[in-house]
């Protein structure tokens, strides 16, 4: 048995998978203040009459990172940087609390300019002085040498009390310094709420005697352990618009384009699928206006949902509780449609004294309001798509479909994801003049897309053939070449698929270890006067993000 569960800001939802079919599909409100009793009513509802023990793995998706950002909730953060030599530190503008220090290591790893103990003081001194409680600390080519990330780390852990570190070596192996801060920032920003959050999970679980493995699905479609989430909290940043995505490819499984739209009470997750494949951001995830090293589906998030309030001036970009028809005190977007469209959804004497009371204010009848509304929200997220596929116009994938159609990208239809998806989707579609598609399952295709995607596993290479060592990732391998002074990218690639088979036989990722891709190939010379004195190699090569084998979709 595969368990999907997916928690929102309105509602847990939850999927229970086996023998190739949905078995059971449960949607409980969300507990903002008690997340482990919403899922503990979301595990009960889904294993009433079943045995436990079968259960072979449980995904979660989520959006309290891509929350936590989004809102400003995140605690104080500083950013520790050493950018050694290169651009000025006014490049830099990822934080308002930067401090910056010397020291510095070369793209090799070679310590160049070590640290500074006079600065290392004044930085201890600085930390006690302003109370900051959470550091990240990055280092330009730490990924090769994090000598002096560790170094600092040490030191701060030592002398500053109750100070977190997160050090950009641990968070990423890319290059590209500017988004591995990035990246290290927003980590240690999240890193307590997110371990708070799997606490809570972990006890769930625990009060249960559920000893199954548990992954979180991140922000490209891939899940990851649990466990592992504790240190990288920024891979789930768009867990849930992720969730949505393939849910949404989950429901279909054909080759068709389409716009995934996922209604949630307090946001609108938008992404796009080409031929059946998710649209994936080919410069990683903008998260605050920042590039990252987090890799994501191409996806935006828009502070409009069924749970909007609305008021005299329109719809508001909030939620204050459910819909007045589900027993909220103010007239939301969904109140709007069920008037409109006859929904008869919940108390429908309630969506009307609420849109009256607004309709009075406006001296307008209900039925005017409402349609007033509809329109308004539609055009909102027209809108919205539109200046997304200018942003999509300019992924490889898009200009790929264009070159071999020969024709300008035409989209097929709209996805609807979510409890209000049947409300908006349909006219959103009529707007764009596609088809529109609504599911049985749309209200919890985010936790259908989590139960039945497989597992992912990613494998990074280095190589520098002048000093004959490389290393690789996961496990932290290092070694030294045999044969350096003719080592190929071929060799490369060779070495990066035996151990991803390797590391995927101890996960026990067999079956999908064969379907892998590199996603990462690069060769640089190193010359000394007139001479190529060696090589560099970087490699990666991953399980991309897809569904398990047994999964064939769900009856249309």
């Amino acid at each position: 048995m595969l368990i999907g569960i997916d928690v929102g800001g309105t509602f847990t939802d939850g999927v229970l998978f086996r023998d190739g079919q949905i078995v059971k599909s449960v949607k409980k409100a969300t507990q903002e203040d008690n997340l482990k009793n919403s899922l503990l009513q979301v595990l009960d509802e889904l294993l009433l009459a079943q045995d436990k023990e079968q259960i072979q793995r449980i995904v979660l998706s989520t959006t309290l990172v891509t929350n936590l950002l989004a809102t400003g909730r995140g605690e104080k953060t500083a950013l520790v940087m050493l950018p050694g030599y290169g651009l000025p530190h006014d490049s830099y503008e990822l934080s308002g609390d930067i401090y910056f220090m010397k020291g510095a290591v070369d793209f090799r790893g070679r310590e160049i300019e070590p640290l500074d103990k006079g600065e290392i003081t004044e930085l201890l001194n600085w930390i006690k002085d302003t109370g900051v409680k959470r550091i990240a600390l990055a280092a330009k080519f730490a990924n090769r040498n994090n000598v002096h990330e560790q170094m600092l780390k040490k030191r701060i852990m030592e002398e500053c009390e109750g100070v977190h570190v997160s050090i950009s070596s641990e968070i990423s192996g890319k290059l590209n310094f500017p988004r591995r801060a990035a990246t290290t920032y927003f980590t240690a920003m999240t890193i307590s709420e997110w371990n708070r959050f799997v606490d809570q999970i972990e006890e769930a679980l625990k009060l249960r005697g559920i000893k199954a493995e548990v992954q979180v699905l991140k922000a490209d479609g891939g899940t990851m352990p649990l466990a592992a989430s504790r240190t990288k909290p920024c891979e789930t940043a768009f867990s849930g618009p992720a969730a949505s995505t393939m849910g949404g490819s989950a429901l279909t499984r054909d080759k068709l384009n389409s716009v995934v739209v996922d209604v949630g009470g307090t946001t609108t997750d938008l992404s796009l699928i080409i031929s059946g494949e998710p649209l994936y951001a080919s410069k990683g995830a903008v998260i605050e206006k920042q590039l990252t090293h987090v890799n994501s589906f191409a996806v935006r998030s828009i502070p409009l949902g069924g749970d909007s309030v609305i008021t005299a001036q329109g719809v508001q970009p909030y939620r204050l509780g459910p819909a007045a028809c589900f027993g909220g005190e103010k007239a939301t977007v969904t109140d709007a449609f069920n008037i409109h469209l006859n929904l008869n959804l919940g108390n429908v004497a309630q969506s009307e004294s609420q849109l009256k009371a607004i309709a009075e204010e406006l001296q307008m009848d209900t039925p005017s309001l409402s349609a007033r509304i509809v329109e308004e929200v539609s055009q909102k997220l027209l809108a919205e798509v539109n200046d997304m596929f200018r942003q999509w116009e300019n992924e490889p994938a898009y200009k790929v479909w264009e070159v071999i159609h020969q024709r300008k990208f035409a989209l097929d239809r709209v996805i609807g994801i979510g409890a209000a998806a049947p409300a908006l989707v349909p006219a959103l579609a009529a707007l764009m003049q596609v088809e529109s598609f609504v599911h049985e399952y749309s209200p919890v295709a985010n936790a259908l897309g989590a139960a039945v995607v497989r597992p992912t596993l990613s494998v990074m290479l280095h190589v520098d053939t002048q000093s004959k060592k490389y290393t690789l990732d996961p496990g932290g391998i290092s070694g030294t070449l045999e044969k350096a002074r003719n080592f190929q990218l071929d060799h490369a690639r060779a070495m990066a698929r035996q151990h991803l088979h390797i590391v995927g036989k101890e996960l026990g990722m067999e079956d999908y270890t064969d379907d892998a891709d590199f996603f990462l190939e690069e060769q640089f010379n190193m010359i000394r006067g007139w001479d190529r004195t060696g090589k560099l190699f970087e490699v990666g090569i991953q399980v991309a993000p897809g569904f398990i084998k047994e999964y064939e979709g769900v009856k249309i």
